[in-house]
């Protein structure tokens, strides 16, 4: 760690010996073994495991060594060799376990066997599989479906999604929230809705010919690692990269890639942006209007001379909203952007000559741009920017957003969506013969809605921690016990299993690294990336406990104990053999998964296809559509004297709410996560000195006290008028109410608040 004068940070690059010391740091704490060497030399390659960590793309051409810090990190994790047992759950009551922090609830270890929850003793007790899927199955079974939730975190396969979402359609709901809810569920309303796919257009090949890359709102350094060698390349072959985020991430910077020797050890970094924005929070809007202004006038420029910078042809044929979109864009006052933006004109300008001198543009973001009130508008403006200069549906150009867990995406594509017009309900009333509800389901915010209005009967959860990853945390974790049953499926232990309904299970699953034993024959799964590339991965490790089932076979045992018997259905043979669900799959949704089960293990993926890519818009105009914004800031509240707007954030050593440790080291904190980022100028606005301790309230306006105190200030690099802090300590912050428009995603990247001295 560095210090100058006014800001904490780190000097040092991403990846590099520093990537490599905390890969040994994680391998040294949960014990490394020769099952986790071999799995990490096979990971992200054919035939091999596929990561449980994020959804970057696993490349045809692979490195000798094809996993990350991160990656590395989540592969230890699961195969550590600390066990969660009875033994634990007799030494610790509920209540105890609740004192216990993110990162010591998970060095518990691996779940070793099934619980029921003893009230009585307030103890997790061993219990039979049988036991708990009976059950499960007759509380279901006395229950109205419409009452029941079945949510699903990124990480379970498509097999298992696929099952999942079946079940609950044969049991009679479409309550399927899941983890897209919560991060990119407004890319798949806003991109549905401009282009008709409901997610990015480009393949991997796109980075071999784009002139520049677009970065709005994603961390790459820490969320993808694996990306930075693709960004490399870019960059030394002449590729101008522009990034905006409020916070200066070291992973758009500069890196060392720890695959180079030479680099290694002569220290020389690979610079990745040209140009580095420090945009305020909310502020993207009015930055990508300010662009297209800058697009406008250089395009006026160029027409005096006969040429051109809008495609034009390209807006007459395949896009409508243009002429509105381009009336308002000129109409706007650069004051304005640049207040809101809390950029000047010469830097907005600068990086828009960039997008004007380049051929082919790849527009990247993550919950930087999803994850505010206006979420919908954000990546709306963004696919304006590009559509201007017809930068979709061609070589090197494109609209990539990129995900976090590693199917989050894949699981939407076989169904798991509370939208029925997403869901292709005929097909699967022919397939397996019964009537599938057509009603919407609930998402994440409307399962919490309803949980806290007493209207949830029964919570089961595939994995994830919900309650630790939505918003209106102490709201939720008081509603949560008046429902009748809770059931968890999970690995380990983490602080959403320790507030239960008046039944509770705890059924502990297969790590994805691990050799499902249920048959002789080795079981593959399968999972979809960030480009819409389909993997295989297959486990070999020995499973950290005999009495650990899979995923599927737990979802299909669930289903056999709740649903009456249909021939169609077939759950014993399903949980048995991967592969016949996979041509479940195919029969679903035969234009994009033909041929699964040959095309499993294809290098660097089978591709399932995008109509927008080949320029054929499934939209209700048949058009890519122009959207015309009414508002410059995506925060949806106002500046007030004393409201702060709240970034949360993760660390370099965490994945969405698992905590591998405490270390942040590509922003220079180390050994603490109760703290709040600010900089030195906020510092002194707010009459606050370096290292007291504060606390955070929520300025919603809404009459609600939600606060979080203990918070250590700080000095960081960060624009005015905002703070950080990590997720998920900060999202009791969050109102339920404060999410996107469209898509309900919580806006946990601009949050009002105001901040306390404690006494």
């Amino acid at each position: 760690m560095a210090k100058d004068d006014t800001t904490i940070k780190y000097d040092g690059p991403a990846g590099g010996w520093g990537s490599l010391r905390g890969i040994a740091r994680i391998a040294g704490q949960e014990g490394i073994t020769p099952g986790a060497i071999a799995t990490l030399l096979e990971q992200n390659k054919p035939g091999g495991f596929a990561c449980v960590s994020c959804a970057w793309t696993k490349p045809a051409e692979h490195h000798p060594v094809e996993f990350c810090e991160n990656g590395a990190k989540a592969t230890l994790w699961e195969l550590t060799g600390r066990k969660a047992g009875r033994e634990v759950f007799a030494r610790h009551s509920v209540t105890e376990l609740r004192s216990f922090s993110d990162y010591q609830l998970e060095q518990l270890g691996r779940l070793t066997q099934p619980m029921r929850y003893h009230r009585a003793s307030d103890r997790y007790v061993p219990c039979s599989w049988d036991e708990a899927f009976g059950e499960i199955g007759r509380e279901l079974r006395k229950m109205d479906p419409k009452k029941t939730v079945f949510y699903t975190s990124g990480r379970a396969s498509l097999e298992t999604a696929y099952l999942w979402a079946l079940f609950a359609r044969a049991y009679g709901h479409n309550n399927l929230p899941d983890s897209s809810n919560m991060c990119h569920e407004t890319t798949s309303v806003t991109l549905k809705k401009v282009i008709g796919s409901p997610v990015g257009t480009i393949v991997l090949d796109d980075f071999k010919h784009c002139d520049a890359i677009f970065f709005f709102g994603q961390n790459t350094g820490s969320n993808s690692p694996r990306f930075l060698h693709v960004l490399q390349a870019a960059v030394r072959r002449g590729c101008r990269i522009v990034t905006f985020n409020p916070v200066r991430e070291r992973g758009l910077e500069s890196m060392i890639n720890p695959q180079e020797p030479t680099a290694m050890v002569s220290g020389h970094e690979t610079a990745l942006s040209c140009q580095y924005h420090q945009v305020k929070p909310g502020g993207d809007i009015a930055v990508l209007l300010g662009l297209c202004k800058h697009v406008l006038a250089a395009d006026d420029v160029a027409r005096t001379d006969g040429r051109s910078v809008v495609d034009r042809a390209f807006i007459a044929e395949h896009t409508t909203g243009f002429a509105e979109f381009e009336v308002h864009v000129r109409g706007l006052d650069w004051a304005e952007i640049e207040t809101v933006s809390g950029l000047s004109r010469a830097a907005i300008e600068a990086a828009g000559s960039v997008y004007v001198e380049a051929n082919s543009t790849i527009g990247i973001y993550g919950m930087g741009l999803t994850q505010h009130v206006h979420g919908f508008e954000n990546i709306a403006t963004y696919m304006n920017l590009l559509l201007m200069k017809g930068n979709i549906g061609r070589k090197g150009a494109g609209m990539s957003p990129v995900r976090g867990h590693s199917n989050v995406q894949g699981q939407r594509t076989v169904g798991i969506a509370e939208k029925p017009e997403l869901v292709p309900l005929d097909r699967l009333a022919e397939l397996y013969e019964f009537e599938p509800p057509r009603d919407k389901g609930m998402n994440t915010v409307e399962t919490c809605e309803a949980i806290l209005k007493g209207d949830v009967g029964a919570f089961i959860g595939l994995g994830g921690n919900f309650l630790r990853a939505i918003p209106e945390q102490k709201a939720m974790e008081e509603a949560w016990p008046r429902m009748r049953m809770t059931v968890q499926i999970a690995t380990k232990l983490n602080r959403s299993h320790l507030v239960n309904g008046e039944i509770a299970y705890l059924l502990p699953c297969l790590g994805r690294s691990e050799m499902d034993t249920l048959t002789a024959k080795p079981q593959v799964v399968s999972m979809e990336d960030s480009l819409s590339c389909v993997h295989g991965s297959v486990g070999k490790r020995k499973p950290a406990s005999r009495q650990l089932k899979s995923e599927l076979e737990i979802v299909s045992r669930i289903a056999q104990a709740t649903l009456p018997a249909n021939p169609k259905m077939a759950w014993g043979a399903w949980a048995r053999d991967t592969a016949l669900v996979r041509n479940l799959i195919e029969r679903t949704y035969p234009d994009q998964f033909r041929d699964f089960n040959a095309r499993i293990f294809t290098p660097g993926g089978f591709y399932r296809g995008n109509a927008a890519r080949e320029r054929q818009w499934k939209t209700q105009s048949g058009k890519a559509e122009f959207v015309t914004p009414k508002m410059l800031s995506a925060t949806g509240f106002e500046s007030a004297p004393g409201r702060v707007s709240l970034i949360t954030m993760r660390s370099n050593d965490q994945f969405n709410t698992t905590i591998y440790g405490y270390s942040d080291r590509l922003r220079g904190i180390e050994g603490k996560r109760n703290i709040l980022l600010i900089s030195p100028r906020e510092i002194e606005r707010h009459g606050l000195t370096v290292g007291e301790t504060v606390t955070l309230v929520s300025d919603a306006g809404d009459g609600i006290d939600r606060r979080v105190s203990g918070l250590e200030v700080l000095p960081f690099d960060l624009p005015d008028d905002c703070v950080g802090g990590y997720y998920p300590e900060l999202n009791p912050l969050v109102p339920l109410s404060h999410h996107d428009r469209q898509s309900k995603t919580p806006a946990y990247k601009s949050v009002p608040v105001r901040i306390e001295r404690q006494s």
